[in-house]
């Protein structure tokens, strides 16, 4: 049976991975990027370069995005020469990003309405697995779209789940998140207010470690507070990005988030501090030093 041809846009480090990947199981790609360089060694193994989202939208049966924003999502679907413009009947978008649920159901309804269909599909683990086709995916849309383009999500993910309409892969994606982050950052302060007080922090971590605190988020946290290895590989400006989204989530289901607002504020100002390419354990720094 003759194979998708999938346009993607979106090549930082788990695109670019995810599209080697496709391309070295027999798919022919059409690419986007604003880093040139990304997109010639995609092109150098195949790939075909567009040069609009229209373009590679009309010339794609299944579109992927991977990108940083819900506000650029939308910039690319909605631009006069945007993913809306051209894309076919009949046609996938796949949603690989972290973005608001909200938005994903109106682009949902406006693809609807140009007879394509639409999948959100937020990812787990790391770039490394996405090019080995590795990845845990959180899928949700219409299951007979899901189905549609389920064989190729098999071969970019070892764990590929549906979980529900369209928006409930985003909105898992977010409380998933949620509760990561804001455990890192209060095992983070933990560690600090222990440094402050003059307590130990490997014997800290020796003593929450036995009990049912322990998780690979503590380890995670042990290995910067108390090692100095930061080995994480999710950045404050993104968890800081995702909580934002996860407080305007909350805010559109009509409740509120004091523990959200709480990890934001101090993902905001660890950022305002000129942290935010570190890795969230390394926010213990910010803790570290921070003054009432």
């Amino acid at each position: 049976m003759t194979k998708p041809v999938i346009g993607f846009i979106g090549l930082g480090l788990m695109g670019g991975n995810m599209v080697e990947n496709l391309q070295k199981r027999g798919y022919q790609l059409n690419v986007m990027d604003l880093n040139k360089e990304a997109v010639a060694t995609c092109v150098a193994r195949g790939a075909k370069e567009a040069s609009s989202a229209k373009e590679l939208a009309a010339a794609s049966d299944i579109v992927m995005l991977c990108l940083t924003t819900s506000a650029v999502v939308e910039k690319l679907i909605y631009a006069d020469d945007g993913i809306l413009a051209g894309i076919k009947e009949g046609a996938v978008l796949v949603d690989f990003g972290t973005s608001i649920p909200a938005s994903t159901r109106k682009i949902g309804e406006d693809l609807a309405a140009k007879g394509a269909g639409m999948i959100d599909a937020p990812l787990g683990r790391t770039p490394a697995h996405a090019k080995d086709g590795l990845l845990n995916i959180m899928a949700a849309g219409d299951i007979d779209t899901f189905n549609k383009v389920k064989p190729v999500l098999d071969e970019q993910g070892e764990n590929v789940f549906h979980l529900g309409a369209l928006g409930a892969g985003h909105t898992t994606k977010l409380v998933n998140n949620f509760m990561g982050m804001t455990t890192v950052v209060a095992m983070s302060q933990a560690f600090a207010v222990a440094d402050r007080a003059g307590v130990n922090r490997q014997q800290l971590f020796d003593i929450m470690s036995a009990g049912p605190s322990n998780s690979p988020f503590m380890q995670f946290c042990k290995n910067y507070a108390v090692d100095g290895v930061s080995d994480l590989g999710f950045s404050i400006a993104n968890a800081n990005k995702d909580l934002g989204y996860f407080l305007e989530m909350v805010k559109d289901l009509g409740t509120e988030s004091k523990i959200a607002e709480g990890s934001s504020a101090n993902l905001a100002a660890a950022l305002d501090a000129g942290l935010g390419n570190g890795n969230v354990p390394e926010i213990f720094d910010y803790f570290l030093k921070l003054e009432k």
